[in-house]
């Protein structure tokens, strides 16, 4: 089951990454008011694609952080998929493209089982 671990978090870590990817395209610093333009938009993810490129090697090398670095994945998907459904519901109309809403779908769906796997590889003591 660890395999399986590995390979949702894999598939979670390409989905939110297309998905920061189509989140340039819609300007989502505008959507979130955050300062910085596009400057603050690549800066700020930084740190943020070293923790889930981290967390890919904690996983693949089932370190004893692994579940909490999929945990934190599964959580920043299911915000992800949530805030812009949100928005979309708001009548904005970023993200309002069939493949960006796939990418948010896709996130949540991988999110949920990814969770599942890890709740059950933690409630099972087969993961530290």
């Amino acid at each position: 089951m660890n395999e399986a671990l590995f390979w949702l978090y894999l598939t979670n870590a390409v989905l939110l990454i297309n998905h920061e990817i189509d989140s340039a395209y819609w300007k989502e610093w505008d959507l979130f008011h955050l300062p910085g333009g596009i400057g603050g938009f690549l800066l700020l993810h930084f740190p943020l694609l070293f923790l889930v490129l981290y967390g890919m090697a904690a996983v693949s090398g089932q370190r004893p952080s692994a579940p909490w670095f999929s945990l934190l994945l599964c959580a920043g998907g299911i915000f992800a998929f949530s805030i812009h459904t949100y928005f979309l519901r708001k009548g904005r109309q970023e993200f309002d493209h069939p493949v960006s809403k796939g990418i948010l779908w896709a996130t949540l769906v991988v999110s949920l089982a990814q969770m599942a796997v890890t709740a059950v590889l933690l409630t099972t003591g087969k993961i530290a």
